[in-house]
């Protein structure tokens, strides 16, 4: 499906498994992903073997092959047990699931800005907002909030540097860029290509 047109309808590849999800426009979720309770915006795409639970992802999100958003964080320091098996009981017959848990697990959802690139194999932990325009790079384990156009990487993740300007930024934010309709991105798309000429004509 790489390379294939979009459209208005998600392109959905093989092997993926989507529950309580909703899709925008052109986006695409490609092969072994795995969604639950996840709202995408118009023109995300997943490059495989992405896990996602419980999150608000914005639009024109690139998110590459094997990053994980709000991973499962195991009751460690708190129960004799580490396993799921405490609150994931139905699946052993041990009777009910730990419903508060999992309540725990959705209001620690995870929100994404617009037009954020998530790196290969990185992690985004529960509860983290990652602002308009940053970048996470690859491998990087996010463990806080990130500020838009913000560029991290590491183990926590640390801030390297801004992508542009303060005054730039404050601008994009202003231009809204990713709500213009598809037309207007369409009439648009060379001036994307150059930061000076997109700064000059709309911001």
């Amino acid at each position: 499906m790489l390379g294939d047109e979009l459209g208005v309808k998600p392109t959905i590849d093989e092997n993926v498994k989507l529950v309580g999800t909703t899709l925008g426009a052109y986006t695409h979720v490609q092969a072994h992903c795995e969604f639950l309770d996840v709202t995408v915006g118009d023109y995300t795409y997943f490059a495989g073997y992405n896990q996602v639970y419980y999150a608000n992802i914005g639009k024109f999100c690139s998110v590459a092959s094997f990053a994980r958003i709000n991973t499962t964080n195991h009751p460690a320091y708190t129960r004799v047990a580490q396993h799921h098996f405490t609150y994931r009981s139905k699946m052993f017959g041990f009777g009910e699931d730990d419903a508060e848990f999992f309540t725990q697990r959705k209001e620690r959802a995870v929100t994404i800005g617009h037009d954020v690139w998530l790196g290969h194999n990185s992690i985004i932990m529960p509860g983290v907002t990652i602002g308009n325009g940053a970048v996470i790079g690859a491998g990087a384990v996010v463990t806080k909030d990130v500020e838009p156009y913000s560029v991290v990487a590491g183990i926590p993740a640390l801030k390297i540097k801004k992508r542009f300007s303060e005054e730039l930024i404050i601008k994009i934010e202003k231009s809204k860029w990713w709500d213009w309709d598809y037309r207007t991105i369409k009439e648009r798309l060379s001036d994307f290509r150059d930061l000076e000429t997109f700064a000059r004509k709309y911001l």
